[in-house]
């Protein structure tokens, strides 16, 4: 399996999701909760979003 590296926009959108689930946990900024485990689901689309970038070539 051939893995590339993701783009500039894709790592910063995963980096942003990441950085969003782990304030939204610490309650450094009150996020409106709109799903259970809000921070465990945005942790979860961060890291498929990295993924995807990886395995995809060219998104």
């Amino acid at each position: 399996m051939r893995l590339n590296p993701p783009t500039i926009v894709i790592f910063l959108i995963s980096l942003v999701l990441a950085v969003l689930a782990l304030v939204t946990k610490l309650g450094f900024v009150h996020v409106p909760r709109y799903l259970p485990h809000q921070e465990y689901w945005l942790a979860i689309t961060a890291y498929l979003v990295l993924m995807m970038g990886n395995i995809v070539r060219g998104l």
